[in-house]
């Protein structure tokens, strides 16, 4: 039985549906989770979605920032909504599917951006990052009946080939050490595997974010990775390959992010 879930920071829904639609024609994800929805519940686009047959919505929004939305052509169950830092803010959602006889749990995370300065003493942006990333490392992935995927923006790219210069990010927010070691910390304490590095070594250079600043983003390929599918250790041999649809970035009004699938056979 084959299944794919894609993780995708839209910056806007409602702005950007048309190409949500053009990629859901195109790629048909049995799961499909957005970050940075930028809407209320009530103003998400929740009819156009389902006629696409995706019927089962699942959504963490607020007003004009952050939000998280989960959309699936199976039943999702035990709508959970984690309030990290405890500032109210709208960056995670979690629900139960099954699927091949499992029964697994979604996070679909929106992590902090962290703002330009990476010293909390000026920044308090990074410093409510850090805190974020903090109460993370409580995440377990190995849970008592159920598998876990871990999906979305988590604003760090953790490894040197996951930017295009590790010296030049090493003082910039997004891969900084105490940021990468943060993210590594997550991983390894909750028992999570990077899924997206299953198949691509570390070797290689590996992005899902090209700024809107670049002139011209193709050509530069300034990019970083970003954007993270992990697993709880039992679902990786099931995993058949991560697209990264880099041509994505260049349709018409997109995402500064791409969509990132993850393809199972179970």
């Amino acid at each position: 039985m084959s299944f794919s879930v894609t993780t995708w920071n839209i910056n806007s829904v409602r702005l950007r549906l048309p190409i949500v639609e053009q990629f859901i024609v195109r790629e048909k994800p049995d799961i499909l989770c957005l970050q940075e929805i930028k809407c209320r519940a009530e103003e998400f686009p929740l009819e156009p979605l389902k006629a696409m047959g995706y019927p089962y919505i699942i959504l963490h929004g607020q007003k004009g920032y952050h939000g998280v939305a989960t959309i699936s052509k199976v039943p999702l169950i035990e709508d959970h909504r984690q309030d990290y830092c405890g500032v109210g803010d709208a960056r995670h959602i979690s629900a139960i599917f099954e699927r091949g006889g499992r029964r697994i749990r979604i996070h679909n995370f929106y992590v902090p951006a962290g703002g330009d300065e990476p010293d909390r003493t000026i920044n308090p942006k990074f410093g409510h990052k850090l805190d974020f990333v903090e109460e993370m490392k409580a995440l377990r992935a190995d849970m008592p009946g159920a598998s876990s995927i871990l999906v979305g923006d988590l604003n760090i790219a953790p490894l040197e080939n996951d930017v295009w210069s590790h010296k030049q990010m090493l003082k910039i927010v997004s891969h900084t050490p105490v940021e990468t070691e943060g993210l590594t910390a997550i991983m390894e304490k909750g028992g999570w595997i990077d899924l997206m590095r299953q198949h691509v070594p570390a070797s290689e250079k590996l992005y899902t974010w090209w700024s809107y600043r670049a002139k011209d983003w193709e050509a530069a390929d300034r990019g970083r990775r970003l954007d993270h599918i992990w697993s709880s250790a039992d679902l990786g041999p099931a995993l058949e390959r991560i697209e990264v649809l880099k041509e994505a970035r260049g349709w018409n009004r997109p995402s500064d992010h791409v969509p990132v699938t993850a393809r199972f056979k179970f």
